[in-house]
């Protein structure tokens, strides 16, 4: 048997030139150093992450993008539908002046009596009930956008272009005109308007002379 001898360990073989201090810093890595498998690791997740991010953003914006197209096209919708309905209540309705026009005339000559005078109420009732108003009215002044004249005449008591008389009522559907009311209208005589201006510039002067037959007003 060998006999080892005490005090002496063995030792890694060290290749010619190199020193114990390197041989094991090359045997075993620092310690915190990250594997270079774990790095790339990591940056592929944050691209990942990045693209993912990108195409959230992405999609939100669609959503947002069909979300306000809806919404306009509700409104698109719903302003049609009215559209459409306030059409036909006031083509149906352009109908039937005629015979709201009967009605009227039959009232003015106290023909509207008896089952005759309950059904006519009843049609003005629902029509008003639609929407229709009636308007027109002796002494209003005219408006070309509202009425039509029929009649032109010149009248002294007038101050401007006036109806004295409604031929027959205008109807209107909220602010649409569906048929303007036809009048006779009256304006002021063409040498009211100088006799009047006359009339205003002699004032003053009959005033001052009459204070000067009177004594005038006494001096301070």
């Amino acid at each position: 048997m060998t006999e080892e001898t005490p005090g002496f360990e063995e030792k890694p073989d060290v290749p010619s030139g190199a020193t114990s201090d390197d041989a094991e810093s090359k045997a075993a890595p620092e310690e915190g150093a990250a594997p270079a498998g774990d790095v790339a690791a990591d940056v592929g997740l944050v691209a990942q992450l990045d693209q993912v991010r990108t195409a959230l953003n992405e999609r939100t914006l669609d959503l947002q993008r069909l979300q306000a197209e809806y919404q306009n096209y509700r409104r698109r919708v719903e302003r049609d539908r009215v559209a459409v309905r306030e059409i036909a209540i006031a083509n149906l309705l352009t109908e039937l002046l005629p015979v709201l026009d009967d009605i009227g005339r039959a009232r003015e000559h106290g023909e509207l009596v008896g089952g005759f005078k309950s059904v006519a109420e009843s049609l003005e009732t629902v029509a008003a009930k639609m929407g229709l108003q009636q308007f027109g009215k002796e002494g209003e002044p005219f408006d070309p956008t509202i009425h039509e004249a029929l009649m032109h005449s010149y009248a002294p008591d007038v101050t401007e272009t006036t109806c004295v008389a409604i031929l027959q009522p205008g109807y209107r559907i909220g602010e649409r005109t569906i048929r303007p009311a036809r009048v006779a209208v009256a304006e002021p005589q063409p040498g009211a308007q100088t006799v009047k201006a006359e009339d205003a510039e002699e004032s003053p002067a009959t005033g001052a002379a009459d204070d000067k037959e009177n004594g005038g007003p006494e001096e301070g």
